[in-house]
């Protein structure tokens, strides 16, 4: 279930309900009346959950799933164990998207006051002009806050911070001695769109943000909270300005990235990587511990550990270089060499 602190829960709803406003198909109207508190993804669900089969590789799990309710495609409903309910439709996606949007609300700053009485704030902490600090909030001792920064409902940030001016931070838990420059931003909805029945729609970004103690962030740099599960930066990684972190991704500890590194969404990169600037990251990939990506690399496969890629696609630094080298004598032949 998304975490309380950041989103309102509006249900519970029945199955009927979520038929008629998706427009799918109750495999077994008897179960209309059944309630529907929260949306899951497959592997965390529960019977009071709903949650959706869009891909084949996945129909293993579904087999076992929990959940109370999966929207499903019709090839696939038989997949699901008996006691889960079949949505079936042509976009289960696009179903779950707008069972979320129904069953879930990002909570909303509507205070009247710059800070809220309702946070926390310990001695020691300096705020800038104009900082907002939203309900629920809680700010550690020893931090200062730049002028015009946000703070978002529900966010904890840590102690010995140092967050400059024009920065936004939501949905997102901070840990001790944590660096944020000017103009980043925290938290914002990953990217997520799917096809529904009247043109794209927007798949509510339902996660958080998790910087731990010691994590530095530029100028300018975006952090998107996951699509259901959390996007995390481990201890002590360094990222530098205009980067690009996309939801879900889980970053380890000790990593350094270069400006305009871009990392897709649903990445895992292991602790000590690497990445020179303009680097780009393709999604659902893995990055090794200790790997270095050069710049402007673009990676669109899986790096093994203590290995060094470059180029595009990206290779092995080696191989780059030969088959560069190789492609230069090439082109520069004169007609009739040998």
């Amino acid at each position: 279930m998304p975490d309380p602190r950041f989103f309102e829960d509006l249900g519970p709803v029945t199955l009927s309900e979520l038929a008629e406003l998706t427009g799918a198909r109750l495999a077994d109207p008897a179960t209309g009346g059944r309630l529907i508190n929260s949306v899951s993804v497959m592997a965390g669900a529960t019977a009071e959950t709903v949650t959706f089969l869009s891909d084949r590789k996945l129909l293993a799990l579904a087999q076992e799933t929990r959940a109370g309710a999966c929207f499903v495609s019709p090839d696939n409903a038989a997949a699901l164990p008996p006691g889960c309910a079949a949505l079936a439709t042509a976009s289960p996606q696009a179903g779950y998207a707008m069972a979320a949007g129904r069953l879930h609300r990002a909570r909303f700053n509507a205070g009247d006051t710059l800070v809220s009485p309702e946070a926390t704030i310990e001695p020691g902490v300096l705020l800038g002009p104009g900082v907002v600090v939203a309900a629920g909030a809680q700010i550690g001792r020893g931090t200062r806050i730049g002028a015009n920064t946000v703070i978002g409902p529900g966010v904890a940030v840590g102690r010995d911070c140092e967050i400059s001016a024009n920065v936004t931070i939501g949905f997102a838990l901070i840990g001790d001695r944590v660096r944020i420059l000017a103009g980043a931003a925290i938290g914002e909805a990953g990217f997520g769109a799917t096809a529904g029945p009247k043109g794209l729609i927007d798949i509510p970004q339902l996660g958080r943000v998790i910087l731990q103690d010691g994590v530095s962030v530029g100028a300018n740099s975006c952090v998107d909270r996951g699509a259901f599960e959390d996007t995390v930066l481990g201890e002590n990684t360094k990222i530098d300005n205009q980067v690009q972190i996309g939801h879900n991704t889980r970053v380890g500890r000790n990593c350094v990235m270069a400006a305009h590194t871009g990392i897709s969404g649903s990445v895992t990169i292991g602790d000590g990587a690497q990445f020179g600037g303009r680097a780009g990251v393709a999604d659902h990939l893995t990055i090794g511990d200790r790997a270095r990506i050069g710049a402007a690399g673009g990676v669109m496969r899986d790096v093994p550990a203590g290995e060094t890629w470059g180029g595009f696609p990206a290779k092995p630094l080696r191989q780059w270089m030969r088959e560069v080298t190789w492609l230069g004598k090439q082109a520069s032949r004169k007609e009739g060499d040998a």
